[in-house]
């Protein structure tokens, strides 16, 4: 059986694994890895390239967030992920980190990784070569001012709309960009048909070594913190 596993790009080197299992006894178990610092070579190794699953054979899979609008909701996707002893990246916008700073520096103080998702969220196809770098140097600059932390050289497009050009800009401005494997869809919410049966399918349907998980937590997605797992949106 595949372990389902929550790391914050593990394979990378730059968080902590937690492998979630159950042993011989039927005790479910968090083995965790030391963190290491990412190296160059790690990192250049993902230029050019839309990275949507993590180049690695183990058995692992990525929980990552995007953090994009409203705060409502993150206690309990933190409160969960503490409980379960669940690692995961969130990628917070610019605009987030200006809007909500407390929100993040408490992902931050949890250990979470964080990534870049541009500043204001606009669709980078629309935009010329400076105005989206811009949108980065900004995000990342806003991260650190609300964090006091440095984020991951990782960033994620909006919408998930990539392509070669804009890739190799963003890779000149110093990051790796980090899309996912399956969106849980689950910031549809209720009134967008979606559940959290469902939310969970999806990420178990693209299971496979090295799967990113998208997930986007919603103001009216409400439900109970015992079904955030394997991820609340």
């Amino acid at each position: 059986m595949v372990a389902v596993v929550a790391s914050a790009m593990t394979v990378l080197g730059t968080a902590p694994t937690a492998i979630a299992g159950r042993d011989h006894a039927g005790t479910r178990t968090v083995h965790t890895a030391i963190e290491r610092p990412l190296r160059t070579d790690r990192l250049r190794a993902l230029y050019g390239s839309e990275n949507r699953t993590m180049p690695t054979r183990q058995r692992v899979v990525a929980l990552t967030f995007n953090a994009a609008w409203d705060v409502e909701g993150l206690d309990t996707v933190l409160r969960v992920l503490r409980r379960y002893h669940v690692p995961a990246t969130f990628f917070l916008t610019g605009d987030f980190a200006d809007r909500h700073p407390a929100a993040a520096r408490a992902i931050a103080k949890a250990g979470y990784g964080i990534g870049n998702h541009s500043y204001s969220h606009p669709h980078f196809q629309a935009l010329r070569p400076a105005q989206g770098a811009a949108e980065v140097l900004r995000a990342d600059h806003a991260i650190r001012t609300a964090t006091g932390t440095a984020p991951l050289p990782f960033f994620r497009f909006p919408y998930g709309e990539t392509n070669p050009q804009q890739i190799t800009e963003v890779n000149a401005l110093g990051f790796a960009d980090i899309e996912w494997t399956t969106d849980t869809n689950g910031y549809l919410a209720p009134k967008g048909r979606m559940t959290v049966r469902k939310v969970i399918q999806r990420a178990m349907d693209a299971l496979r070594p090295g799967e990113i998980i998208g997930c986007t937590w919603a103001p009216t997605a409400r439900t109970r913190s015992s079904a955030l797992t394997p991820c609340h949106s």
